[in-house]
């Protein structure tokens, strides 16, 4: 709301809503992360379950590990970038200024 420009997370929200309405192609238009935040969540959830029922752990290497949290941000600032740059072909900054606080 303070600049008018959409945050990194803006649309994942309709884009689970979409989802769950069986709307694959839509939900990926709000916002590519989505579905994969749906299927990252059940995929933790049955984890846990498996952790908690076997008292062993389980793929650690791969949430604890460095190189992947920096590619993660990596690939989530070039996707919000690449968002930003299609927001402001699609809006003049007359538009933008309106959706601020500052209109």
């Amino acid at each position: 709301m303070l600049t008018g420009f959409p945050c990194p997370s803006c649309g994942i929200t309709k884009s689970i809503v979409y989802l769950y309405e069986g709307d694959i192609l839509t939900s990926l238009s709000y916002h590519l992360l989505g579905p994969i935040v749906v299927f990252f969540a059940l995929f933790i959830i049955v984890l846990f379950s498996i952790e908690i029922r076997t008292k062993q752990t389980y793929f650690r290497e791969w949430f604890l590990n460095r190189k992947f949290a920096y590619a993660l941000g990596a690939f989530l600032i070039v996707y919000h970038t690449i968002r930003l740059v299609f927001f402001i072909k699609e809006n003049s900054w007359d538009s933008i200024v309106e959706q601020s606080i500052w209109s």
